[in-house]
């Protein structure tokens, strides 16, 4: 019974969090909140509930990355190159960083760079509310700086879906076989989105109470096919987004038919169980140390080179928007825990909470009852 008392407690706390962080004007400090929160009931939940919220995460770590490609709308790629070049300079000028910074902190050169692809990208189930409520943008540079957003999200993906396969199983025709199957999986995705999207659409019409689990079931049972073919199952959630990006039904999109479980629960969840992943007693370690440092060090020279070189339009803060980064970094850390890095993975997740607690803390803040910019 204290189990079950646990998880509704927390189920009612989950539930009141974004309303919260919008009446403080913070709403993009949701997500970091539920992963402190986790962090803080370490000590003191079990471990059967501990590992029924970390299963439960895991659903919830597939429509985060769902629903992130929902929110993708990929222009033509004439409009599309200043921004993809623009972030593909952004993430060189992070390596150059980031690789000593991991390397002195222990990790191994592959390990390094998968860390650098992290904490290099932008995490837009996060950065995103923080870029809707940003007055510090206007016009085209509002548009330019969330395509920069969705390129360094979409770049990320890519590279740790090659590097992980190719760091477990080197360059041999293995890792080629595999990433043939991965290139199979995306393009069967792309193919059938349309097929995929007739289906949502009968469920949204010929159902009624079932209708947000039966979506819901949908997407995990595409993943899992993905999940044979070689594409892991987070990766195909959002691929199977992208391709559906903007599908409307009823005047509606995807997302808002499952919010009141995704967003409302299952998300939360997922960001939860970051938090319980981590050891509280690591607060005070040598790694936790070392990536508040790294975190300091790549926020300072962000803000020198933002300002001085990579200019996005907007105001000097602007480049805050593009450092969230707490989903990129648990996408890392479950390649790296699946390469049997755990302490990298550690790091990595530890340097994308600071990053993303202290990014989000400096942007100004936004008033509730505001308007919200329209999206380009």
């Amino acid at each position: 019974m204290d189990s079950i008392e646990a998880i509704i407690c927390l189920m009612m706390l989950l539930m009141a969090v974004p309303d919260l962080c919008l009446k403080l004007g913070r709403p993009a400090l949701a997500n970091v909140f539920f992963v402190i929160f986790g962090l803080a009931l370490g000590p003191v939940i079990q471990g059967d509930v501990k590992t029924m919220i970390s299963q439960a995460g895991e659903v919830g770590f597939l429509l985060v990355l769902f629903e992130v490609g929902l929110e993708i709308d990929l222009p033509r790629p004439r409009e599309f190159l200043p921004s993809l070049r623009y972030a593909i300079l952004w993430m060189l000028a992070q390596y150059l960083l980031i690789l000593p910074l991991a390397t002195f902190s222990g990790l191994n050169l592959t390990e390094a760079i998968m860390a650098a692809a992290a904490l290099g990208s932008c995490s837009l189930s996060m950065a995103y509310l923080a870029w809707k409520h940003y007055a510090g943008l206007a016009g085209t540079s509002r548009t330019f700086v969330l395509q920069i957003m969705i390129a360094l999200e979409v770049l990320t993906i890519v590279i740790l879906s090659v590097g992980g396969v190719a760091a477990v199983h080197g360059f041999g025709w293995l890792v080629w076989l595999k990433l043939a199957g991965i290139a199979l999986a995306v393009y069967l995705i792309s193919r059938f989105a349309s097929h995929v999207q007739f289906l949502f659409q009968w469920i949204i019409e010929k159902t009624t109470n079932w209708r947000v689990h039966f979506l819901i079931l949908l997407v995990l049972a595409i993943c899992a096919v993905g999940g044979r073919l070689g594409l892991a199952p987070p990766k195909t959630a959002f691929f199977l987004g992208l391709f559906m990006s903007r599908a409307k039904y009823e005047g509606k999109g995807v997302e808002d038919y499952i919010a009141p479980i995704s967003r409302r629960f299952l998300i939360p969840v997922f960001f939860m169980s970051l938090g319980l992943m981590i050891d509280y007693r690591l607060l005070y370690s040598p790694t936790a140390l070392t990536a508040l440092g790294t975190t300091l060090l790549l926020l300072a020279s962000r803000e020198v080179v933002h300002r001085r070189w990579l200019k996005t339009g907007g105001d000097l803060q602007t480049y805050l928007l593009l450092c969230p980064n707490i989903t990129m970094s648990a996408l890392a850390a479950t390649t790296l825990l699946q390469m049997g890095s755990r302490s990298a993975a550690t790091w990595v997740v530890f340097c994308g909470l600071f990053m993303s607690v202290i990014s989000l803390c400096l942007l100004p803040r936004v008033n509730a009852n505001q308007s919200q910019p329209a999206v380009a």
